[in-house]
């Protein structure tokens, strides 16, 4: 057996791995040799079949499967021993006139190579990380709702401003059909608004979608469809009214207070909202650490200047999944993946260069301080050590949930990487008007 490696353009490589018949034969003989003792063929007793005929009805079969294997092997050895660094997987090259008969049997591997890169942390720009401050009006509002949120619903007859109605929502074109609740007072159009005021339940309003809500993720929960479907629809429905109901709002009271923060964690509306700015700005910053993490990573792949073997990886894509692609829907593909792949390189050379690893007890620590965050979310402000700790032991045990959690720790300590060793610049600004610069 001999295995040799040919440059066939700049990171693009040809593997040759050239078979005699010594280093396969022994394997097949032995494979063909329990066929024969198992084999169940009419006319034969069991055993007692003739070689020859195993050989003929299995032998090609079996040569294959054999070589293969042997082939699996020695290329990953190859690929090991010469500590090649490549892209993709190595890509079989067929031989239309492959004579399986041959005395010595040659098989080809393209293979796509790895460059070597240098990140450019260093951007020539720098880069904006926010200081997101919550403002008096958002933290009166996030009272307000949560005030709502706990609050208790008394049942009424007929429709007025600030009241909640649910209903059957109709249409026929497309077709609609789903119960939903909807609060008035979130509905944008003020002639659609004053179209429930006085109605009763049992009766039918009609109203336009066109600029019902601020967004159109807003009319989808209410319509039952997707955001796609969604999207800029403008049809009329019906909603036949089944409940009315008034949402007063809890009072800012002790009681109030414990429910949110645990007992005589906080004991007055400014302690409150001390908390809730602080709360608050805990999330802003997951925000602006995400606004920092997209515009510093595409600043270093637009300056990371490295070679890729298009050409090998293009085929890849073409012939190296569960569907073959045609010669336009690979390149197409690989135009749509090339930024991806820059980032998976220039990442892994971060990762390596700087140590980054993921220890079990940042891992655990992490997916706690998640579960507190997400349950904060929805009004659960200070949950239990014990009912954390019993969730984050029930995501351990999941590894999906690990691999997931371990990309974001990683995620974590590359974006305290780039904040520590990049041109960064740092902006103090509210949240409203972070919105408006950042997403403008």
């Amino acid at each position: 057996m001999t295995i040799s490696k040919k440059e066939i353009a700049p990171l693009h490589a040809l593997i040759t791995i050239s078979l005699e018949s010594s280093d396969y034969q022994e394997k097949v003989d032995t494979v063909l040799g329990n066929y024969r003792k198992t084999a169940n063929i009419p006319g034969f007793r069991k055993g007692q079949v003739p070689l020859g005929l195993i050989k003929k009805q299995y032998g090609q079969a079996v040569l294959v499967d054999e070589i293969n294997k042997i082939l699996q092997a020695e290329i990953g050895k190859y690929i090991e021993d010469e500590k090649l660094s490549l892209l993709g997987n190595p890509l079989p090259k067929e031989r239309e006139d492959f004579d399986w008969k041959a005395e010595t049997l040659q098989f080809d591997f393209e293979i796509g190579l790895a460059p070597e890169i240098a990140p450019a942390l260093k951007t020539k720009k720098a880069i904006t990380n926010y200081k997101i401050t919550a403002s008096d009006k958002s933290i009166d509002e996030q009272v307000v709702r949560l005030q709502e949120q706990y609050g208790s619903l008394h049942s009424k007859d007929t429709v007025e401003e600030g009241d909640e109605v649910t209903g059957l929502i109709t249409a026929e074109e497309p077709k609609i059909e789903n119960t939903a609740t909807i609060a008035l007072k979130t509905i944008k159009s003020k002639a659609s608004a004053k179209k429930f005021i006085g109605a009763k339940v049992g009766e039918v309003v009609k109203v336009k979608t066109k600029g019902l809500f601020e967004k159109d993720f807003e009319l989808a929960r209410v319509l039952g469809i997707s955001n796609e479907e969604a999207e800029g629809l403008a049809i009329e429905v019906e909603f036949s009214i089944s409940e009315i109901n008034r949402r007063e709002p809890a009072a800012l009271d002790q009681a109030f207070f414990d429910k949110l923060f645990g007992e005589g964690a906080v004991d007055s509306v400014e302690v409150m909202k001390e908390k809730i700015k602080a709360d608050s700005e805990v999330q802003f910053a997951q925000q602006a650490d995400q606004k920092f993490m997209n515009d510093i990573t595409e600043a270093i792949i637009a300056e990371t200047k490295f070679d890729l073997p298009a050409e090998f990886l293009t085929r890849w894509i073409q012939f190296g999944g569960e569907k073959e692609l045609t010669e336009d829907e690979a390149k197409a593909e690989y135009e749509r993946s090339e930024k991806g792949i820059r980032y998976q390189l220039i990442e892994a050379e971060l990762i390596k260069t700087h140590n980054l690893q993921v220890s079990f007890d940042e891992l655990k620590d992490y997916a706690g301080s998640y579960i507190r965050s997400q349950m904060a979310q929805f009004g659960r402000m200070n949950p239990s050590d014990q009912e954390v700790d019993q969730i984050t032991a029930s995501i351990m045990q999941n590894q999906e949930e690990v691999r997931r959690l371990s990309t974001q720790v990683m995620n974590e300590k590359l974006l305290d990487l780039f904040k520590k060793e990049g041109k960064v610049k740092e902006k103090a600004i509210s949240f409203e008007d972070f919105i408006k610069e950042a997403y403008a």
